[in-house]
This record gives structure tokens, sequence and C-alpha cells, in this order.
């Protein structure tokens, strides 16, 4: 596939490294050289020196014969006119970043396809659903919702003896802890599956004689209805409803997520340190949030505020390390909910082996919805899982496609890929290897390593 993008910033580079990885036929085009020179000389990519919205440019690039364009400068803009422009110059699919969330209501999005452009992205907006979805519940590390929250992908920490104050689980307590994946499914094989197990820093598809083991990240996949049981087992009936979250930082991140919290939470406090942003948020966040003036550090504010009374700590400010400390001090003081934004993917592991909660990174989630362009099948939903090397996708199963031949157990899947549940005439069911697709069903895989380009022709 040829693939061109405009804009070297976060979104875009981590975009061209992906492709790159990906054996894509890559070009990126920015006006910085400096940043060129240097994605040039670790990619596998060709790059172009030109103003974004060059026509000229676009020529050079090859334009007329791209696959997909995509446009994230930093100018919303500039990244409209690049898009409307390519396809006037023959590329099949546009996409362009914007900031503006009138763009992304759905009569407006018909409107941008009749001007050439068939996706917009707002990460921002993407993210803060993730953020939504992961503060649901205090003892689930993230959530991903399907067929309108009746189908489940949750991960959640194998806690044993918490190295940073919670108190300690033993396997009493955690029934999951010491089986193997063959023993549970005896027992609960009808309300969930284990679909993969996160250890030691690495994601795995675990077979049936794996043992979960004290601080694994288990995935399951599961029903609605499931959601307490997977609770008990897992040792956290002691973890509180959320009713009131912190925000640290007052971005547009923090906006967007004021306003999806504002739907699942009772109050919701949000601390900025400049004054001037702190008079402009007063008419952009949500009606529930209360504006706090202040740095997101200070002990003493967060104490006169109710500090101990949160039960969700969210750091959304731009530096990486800032989040990840108040996270960690947020868990000293027993908060159990706690998610920050880490953007620099070199502190994942620091963060990871730091058990900070969970981590929520723009480049990533921008990602995973312009990477489901790529795939050939029908797909309705990718997520990049921030916390492991693997994929989630929903795929809908066409007539006569590969996978409506033969049981699943029988269609010899890639290693590392593993049908969790799906949605069958609006109901919500797990998949084991005697299930039948059949065309219509919405099929969740979970894909780790980088098989999910693999299941195109299974699909298709």
């Amino acid at each position: 596939m040829k693939i061109v993008i405009v804009g070297a910033g976060a979104v875009g580079t981590h975009l061209a490294r992906m492709l790159s990885n990906d054996r894509q036929d890559v070009v990126l085009i920015d006006a910085d050289e400096n940043k060129l020179f240097r994605l040039g000389s670790e990619l596998d990519i060709m790059t172009l020196v030109r103003q974004p919205s060059s026509i000229e440019g676009m020529k050079d690039a090859e334009v007329s014969h791209a696959d997909l364009f995509i446009a994230v400068t930093p100018n919303e803009s500039e990244n409209l006119a690049c898009a409307m422009l390519a396809k006037q110059l023959g590329a099949k699919k546009t996409v362009a970043r914007v900031d503006n969330y009138e763009y992304m209501k759905p009569e407006n999005l018909e409107l941008f396809k009749k001007m050439g452009i068939e996706s917009l992205i707002y990460p921002e907006l993407l993210a803060a659903e993730d953020i939504k979805a992961s503060s649901r519940y205090s003892w689930v590390r993230q959530m991903w919702e399907f067929n309108n929250g009746e189908l489940l992908l949750l991960s959640v920490k194998m806690h044993d003896a918490n190295p940073i104050g919670e108190k300690e689980i033993s396997n009493k307590d955690n029934q999951l802890v010491g089986h193997t994946l063959k023993e549970i499914g005896m027992t609960h094989a009808h309300n969930f599956h284990v679909v993969a197990i996160k250890r030691d820093g690495e994601t795995i598809s675990p077979s049936g004689d794996e043992r979960i083991l004290p601080r694994d990240l288990v995935f399951f996949m599961t029903t609605k209805e499931n959601l307490t049981e997977i609770r008990h087992l897992t040792g956290k009936d002691d973890y509180p409803a959320i009713k009131n979250s912190l925000l640290i930082g007052g971005g547009k991140l923090s906006v967007r997520a004021s306003w999806k919290l504002a739907t699942i939470h009772d109050g919701i406090k949000l601390i900025e340190p400049d004054r001037k942003r702190t008079e402009e948020l007063q008419s952009l966040v949500s009606p529930k949030t209360m504006i706090l003036e202040g740095e997101g550090y200070d002990m003493d504010l967060l104490n006169d505020e109710g500090y101990g009374n949160m039960e969700a700590l969210i750091a959304l400010t731009d530096n990486d390390q800032q989040n990840i400390l108040a996270c960690v001090a947020a868990r000293r003081r027993g908060i159990r909910k706690t998610i920050a934004q880490v953007e620099n993917l070199d502190y994942f592991d620091m963060a990871d082996d730091l058990d900070i909660g969970t981590i929520i990174n723009k480049k990533m989630i921008a990602a995973s919805h312009i990477y489901r362009l790529l795939l050939r099948g029908d797909v309705d939903n990718v997520k990049m899982l921030t916390i492991g090397n693997a994929d989630v996708a929903e795929f809908v199963v066409k007539p006569g496609s590969q996978v409506t031949k033969k049981k699943v157990m029988d269609l010899h899947f890639p290693n590392g890929v593993n049908i969790g549940g799906m949605s069958r005439e609006g109901r919500s069911m797990l998949v084991s290897g005697s299930t039948q697709l059949q065309a219509g069903d919405k099929v969740v895989v979970f894909c780790t390593g980088n098989t999910l380009r693999k299941l195109d022709k299974y699909f298709k």
C-alpha cells in the first residue's frame, strides 16, 4: 500500500514508524528538514521537505497513486485543505486531523465526505473516550466496550503484595492466581475467557496450561452481567465505586475528558496552574467541573480540596514525568484508580514497573483509528493497546468469507490470534472453539505481536 503522511509531529512520526515496521510504502512530508533527516535515517520511508499544502510537493510524492493520504499537522485548516487537494489529485482515501468538536458531529462528517475527506480524527476526543471507559470501575485497569457496552474486554492486575501501599491480597482473596487457564475454564468458561496475559513486559496469547501469576495483567473477554464475578474472583470486592475524580492539567484533553466523565461521575475537580487558562476553562469544561488554580503536586491544595475523598486521579499535563509521579503519589495515598497521559513511548516500561495504573497515549489512539483504514476486511473498530504489543479489532463477518466455512477451532488462525466474543443480531456472547460464525456477526479479535494484518484473508 502507498501511504502519504503530511506532518512529522508526534502523531505523524508515530504513524510513519508503525507503518514502516509494517512494510508499507510510506512518504512523509514536512517543512522541517531536521525532523525529516532524523526520521529518514532511522526508518525505511521516503521523506520530502515541502510545505504541507504544496501542490507540487504532493505531485512529487505521487499522491495520485496513494491508497491513503493522512494530514496530521498541528494546523487544522491546513490538514483539511491538504486532504481535499489530495483527493482531487487522485488519492483513494483521505484522513485529516482536527481540533474542532463541532466537526465530529455525524451530519458534519457526512459534509466532509462530500468534500473528499473520508475520515476525521480528533485525538483528544478519542483519548477522552478511552479515559471514560477506563474510569467506570476502580478495580479495572483498562476497559473496551463493544455492542453498546454489552460485550467487554477488560484488563485486571493480579495484585499479591503491592509495593506501593495497597493492602496485601492473598491467594485466598484472588481465586485465579496459581491456577491454569484450563482449570479456570472448567468452571467459568461460559462467563469469561482469558484472551491474553501481560507478564514481565511481554503480552502473550496463553495456552490452557498457562498459570496466572501474581502481578500478571490479565485480559478478560466477558459480557456485562459477568463483571461482578470477575471482580470477586480477582479479589477486588473492596475497591470503591468511582463517584468523584480529580483532573490535573487544563489542556484540550482535560476539557474533552471533563465532558465524558460528567456522564459517569458525580463530581469533577480540575487543577491548572495558569490563571489565564483557568479563566478560559470556565466556559470550556462540563458544568460538573470545579476549576482550581494551582499545581497538581501541591499537597496542601490537594488536601484542602478533599484529595483523600477522591476515587480517581487523572493526570493529563504535557509533562509525562509529572503525570507518572502524580499517579504514584495518589496510589500511595490509597486512590485506587489512577490514569496518566504518557506520550513518550520510552517511559512506558518505567510507568508499568511503577504500576501507576492506566496509561493514555494520544499517538497510539489516533494510530488505531487510522490503521483501521488499511485493513481490507470490514472492520468497525481497532484498538492498539497502550500497555502491550497487542491489537484488538472488531470485524464484521461477510457472506461467504473464510470464517463462515468452518468452526473456529478449525480455522487455523495465526499464532497470537484469539477470538474472545461476538455480537449476533444485537445479542452479545462469548466465542468457543465449537462456534460457527455467520454472516453479519461482529467478532472481537485479540491479536498479540504483529498479526492483525494477517486476518484480512479470513474476513474479506
